[in-house]
């Protein structure tokens, strides 16, 4: 299928995660400009080394979403170079070490809030007006299926209210933007997996506690494919979940082959979720 993203100027915030690197992949895949905002620069710039491969033009930013004026220079460097931004996805954020709600120190609490909440508002209000102004756009905000079912929930319960935050901002976003031309879906990913420890960068949740709170990558894999993973086993669909999984869907929450979907909440999640 024809997506007609070809030249689109696309931010991907984030963009040197697991998700990240498979957002960009996919983006570049379809021919977009791309503008890969995360702190991570070093990281940033091997995954836009992979999309220029691609014949893509990639330009990496060093964006904290969580300041606001960071992502004022984000904006101002993405227009300077593409002249406009079609396209939002809003995939920066993450939570710290599992821990009990009440257990949780409260420094905690206040980061998980200022980049999974603080740095969805701040790139919505500066991008979201820009693509007001050009009466046209696509925001895909990435949240999690832990803000969608209780079960996926446990020990990261101020992580989860934070993803349902964006998922109402969203809806409501999607009301009172639909009539200027901008469009607002989530994605709920669901157990997402890279496919090699290289594709992450050092802040993202896997090298800081997830191997080993969960196993390698090799383990991991090895237990999926023999039904003993429960984060697999439960889903109808058993398989673990990969970045391009994400990619699909975002790419065509982007396109106009959705042009008639708006605040829309889909789970990536193998049928963990099913509303």
């Amino acid at each position: 299928m024809e997506l007609g993203l070809a030249n689109r100027t696309t931010v991907i915030t984030g963009s040197s995660g697991g998700l990240g690197r498979g957002l960009v992949l996919g983006f570049a895949a379809e021919g977009c400009n791309l503008v890969l905002a995360d702190p991570d620069v070093e990281q940033g710039e091997r995954v836009a080394a992979l999309a220029r491969e691609q014949g893509v033009e990639a330009l990496v930013v060093g964006a904290d979403v969580t300041q606001r004026s960071s992502v004022d220079d984000l904006v101002a460097l993405s227009l300077d170079r593409f002249g406009r931004i079609d396209v939002l996805v809003n995939n920066a954020g993450g939570g710290g070490e599992p821990t009990a709600f009440l257990d949780k120190d409260e420094q905690a609490i206040r980061s998980e809030l200022d980049l999974n909440v603080w740095g969805v508002v701040h790139c919505m209000r500066a991008i979201g007006a820009r693509m007001l102004e050009q009466g046209q756009g696509a925001v895909v905000n990435i949240a999690s299926n832990a803000a969608v079912l209780g079960e996926a929930a446990p020990l990261v319960e101020n992580y989860a209210g934070a993803k349902g935050y964006v998922l109402a901002l969203s809806r409501a976003l999607a009301q009172s933007w639909g009539p200027e031309g901008v469009r607002v879906n989530c994605i709920a990913p669901g157990w997402i997996v890279p496919h090699a420890e290289d594709h992450v960068g050092a802040g993202s949740f896997w090298p800081r506690f997830g191997y080993d709170a969960f196993g390698s990558l090799a383990e991991l894999d090895e237990a999926a494919r023999s039904g003993s993973l429960p984060s697999v086993e439960a889903q109808p669909i058993g398989r673990l979940g990969r970045p391009e999984d994400i990619a699909y869907l975002a790419l065509f929450l982007a396109s106009e082959c959705s042009r008639h979907i708006t605040g829309q909440v889909v789970s990536v999640s193998g049928g963990a979720y099913m509303p």
